[in-house]
């Protein structure tokens, strides 16, 4: 039986360039948890906590149906609320949306229930909390950053300079996926790519 990897299977969405491009995406399965907080901060950490076992939980139920696959690459949909420009407003303030993508065959209907054994089984109430959403965001720019998250403003500012010179704007949230382990790669050799859907401006 094979395994699906989209990691592997769907480089187009999971692979990017030093230089800014546009990319087109369609409607896309996620697993989702909701929070505010710091990055790797406790509510940050308790997310990832509930999302990887319900990912893992739905990947084995797939399995036995021999449709196995492998849990891909975290990501996240990051902004502020109020006046103040994320780069200028406390890192305790930040939101985020956290993602773990699908795969297509996989349904809402046995996410959910899948999520309720999950959540008994490992006495996780915050499994709840994770959702099953279809995520269209169409046109997108994108760029690839290698080296600590703290560097990457150089780069977000390449890639909006990117976005001006096509005549569009930013029409969706920040959005990143960690192609590195924080945990065991070098800080200035992480991948991160970083995606920002962007429709003409007007």
């Amino acid at each position: 039986m094979a395994t699906l990897n989209l990691v592997k299977s769907d480089q187009a969405y999971y692979s990017g360039k030093a230089q800014p491009q546009l990319l087109e995406f369609g409607s896309l399965p996620y697993l989702t948890i909701s929070g505010r907080g710091a990055p790797a901060g406790d509510e940050f950490i308790a997310a990832t906590q509930a999302l990887y076992p319900l990912a893992y939980g739905i990947k084995k139920v797939y399995k036995q149906a021999d449709s196995d696959f492998s849990v891909p690459s975290l990501e996240g949909l990051w902004w502020v609320t109020g006046d103040r420009p994320a780069l200028e407003t406390p890192r305790d303030e930040w939101c985020w949306k956290l993602l773990l993508r699908l795969p297509s065959f996989v349904s809402a209907a046995t996410a959910l229930t899948v999520r309720a054994d999950v959540a008994r089984a490992k006495k996780n109430p915050q499994i709840a909390s994770v959702d099953f959403e279809q995520i269209d965001e169409g046109r997108c720019a994108q760029i690839l950053h290698v080296g600590p998250y703290a560097s990457e403003p150089e780069t977000i500012t390449r890639l909006f300079a990117f976005i001006t010179a096509h005549h569009l704007t930013v029409a969706g949230l920040h959005h990143e996926i960690y192609l590195s382990d924080p945990r065991k790669a070098d800080p200035n050799t992480m991948k991160t790519l970083i995606r920002y859907p962007v429709r003409p401006a007007s």
